[in-house]
């Protein structure tokens, strides 16, 4: 096993490197880095496939779509369920796994290898390509994608190889970025895409040029400039907490732009696969592996929230069929059926919400919170409202409920575990107090809790968003796990803090792993906080 993740993990930096020159040494790594078809760069210049083709797949592994199986690891056996949203009724590994903090160091490597093979070799192959014919374009395109994929790996895993990708270091190593550094880059890939992008925003030629290759806007490059707005305000509050003067001025920026954010959504940035099912719904309703979250349980049923039945199914247990029921993440789990029958999640068709106006407008209500320039908004309450308004709408819940639903003062529902009452939590300093209803009185605090629960209810399932903003802020209130296989590392009622650096790595870069443990602050283990998560 050591052999095989340290030829795969040396195969991948050598290919990132003769990526980056697009040398012929490319067609010896097919796996990672070939070009569409077999066809010669000059076949596929005239019509743009050279440039956009690879975007296909660097699109679908934002989110990866295929395999499912794959999926499940990179993201399904962990993110979603520390999220709260779902949780497993399967005691993979003897309930010992990322679910109960043991780290499997297998499911772990497909997260580095998605990020890296799947996204970071391909995108980095097109923006040279670009960037050496001449077409900033398809350069501005890459520079996009690869910050929204790569700010997902490095909320995880806190430093990553960014601006070093490709370069191997005469001892073999491939160095690490401190998390701030990445930060920082990202912000100046965006400022870099957005200058490429300006010329084109009202040239319908070359949105024509860019239409096939486009799963989400179809060539609108002013659906795109709104997009890198919108992604470099989460990015800039994200980092609110480790830099708040860097935070302000980069969201500033963002709210700023002539260009606008994602404000409606006709405007939303989701995926759409257009042929292979989101991979949740194979997880959920062919395998059984998945079921609805309690934690989504308590909000969504004690805010009588119209959301609970689009993303969920009534559970088909016999003692409490068609009721909505949640699995407790983390809890002692000694066989696969007897939670079996719990909700399951409704089906999500082909596409998967990334980055949407809902979103957008809770990322506003929090900049404004900060008192930040925004004259777009007349105050935090407005923006707040329109975010969950637009969630609503995205689901199809009609207008009038919402009216209802904004002036709701309910609270979450206390949480019972019909088949165990050791996994209760009910009424008391676990369970969150906070409503619908806009509280102008209560202290920043209260506002910031109020702001990222509705914005958690409305990233759904956006699973590595939400957890991020709970580790950022410790919002929404979740809860502790009842089961903590992590030998002490992560203390008793607390959480996992981010995942190690991955088996391969450490295993072919050692010395590189060894530097960004140091880059990172502390040990490298799931209880070390990563840079913004102050």
């Amino acid at each position: 096993m050591k052999r095989k993740h340290t030829i795969y993990n040396r195969l991948m930096w050598i290919v990132a490197g003769c990526t980056l020159v697009l040398s012929a040494c490319t067609k010896n790594f097919e796996s990672i880095n070939t070009d569409p078809y077999g066809l010669s760069d000059k076949d596929l210049k005239g019509d743009f496939a050279l440039y956009g083709t690879p975007f296909n797949q660097i699109q679908l592994n934002i989110h990866q779509y295929t395999p499912d199986w794959q999926y499940q690891r990179v993201q399904n056996l962990n993110v979603d369920i520390w999220s709260g949203y779902m949780m497993s009724p399967n005691n993979f590994a003897g309930n010992v796994n990322n679910i109960t903090y043991a780290m499997i160091d297998d499911w772990n490597d497909y997260i580095w290898q998605t990020a890296y093979a799947n996204v970071m070799a391909p995108v980095q192959a097109v923006i040279e390509r670009a960037k050496r014919d001449n077409y900033p374009n398809f350069e501005a395109w890459g520079l996009i994608l690869k910050v929204m994929a790569m700010h997902r790996a490095t909320d995880l895993f806190g430093p990553i190889v960014y601006s070093n990708f490709g370069k191997i270091n005469a001892d073999g190593s491939v160095t690490y970025d401190s998390q701030q550094d990445v930060y920082t880059a990202f912000f100046k890939d965006l400022d870099d895409a957005q200058a490429k992008l300006k010329p084109y925003v009202d040239d319908a030629n070359a949105a024509k040029i860019f239409t096939r290759f486009d799963l989400v806007y179809g060539g609108d490059y002013a659906k795109w400039m709104r997009f890198l707005n919108s992604l470099r305000l989460r990015l800039a509050i994200r980092i609110v907490k480790a830099d708040q003067v860097k935070a302000k001025t980069e969201a500033e920026k963002a709210l700023s732009s002539p260009y606008g954010l994602i404000e409606t959504n006709a405007q939303d940035f989701i995926i759409d696969s257009r042929t292979v099912t989101n991979p949740l719904n194979t997880i959920a309703n062919s395998w059984g592996n998945i079921r609805m979250g309690a934690p989504m349980e308590s909000f969504l049923t004690g805010y009588n929230d119209p959301r609970l039945q689009i993303y969920y199914l009534p559970a088909t247990d016999k003692d409490f069929a068609g009721q909505y029921r949640g699995i407790r993440p983390g809890i002692n789990l000694t066989d696969a059926t007897t939670y079996a029958n719990f909700s399951s999640l409704n089906n999500l068709g082909t596409r998967m919400p990334m980055l949407t106006a809902a979103e957008t407008w809770f990322l506003r209500a929090e900049a404004k919170l900060w008192g930040w320039a925004d004259a777009g908004v007349n105050s935090v309450q407005e923006a707040y409202e329109k975010g969950i308004e637009l969630s609503f709408s995205q689901w199809g819940v009609a207008p009038t409920v919402f009216a209802t639903y904004k002036n709701s003062t309910a609270t979450p529902k206390a949480y019972v575990d019909p088949k165990n009452a050791a996994n209760n939590i009910p009424v008391g300093p676990k369970l969150s107090n906070i409503s619908p209803k806009w509280d102008a009185a209560g202290d920043f605090e209260h506002k910031l809790e109020q702001i990222i629960t509705q914005k958690y209810l409305a990233l759904y399932p956006e699973s590595c968003e939400a957890y991020a903003e709970f580790r950022r802020t410790g919002y929404p209130k979740l809860w502790p796990n009842m089961v903590n296989n992590s030998a002490g590392v992560v203390p008793d009622g607390e959480f996992i803090k981010r995942i190690n650096f991955v088996i391969s790595e450490r295993e072919s870069n050692g010395k590189g792993v060894q530097d960004a443990t140091t880059k990172l602050g502390g040990p490298d283990n799931v209880n070390t906080r990563v840079w913004w998560n102050k």
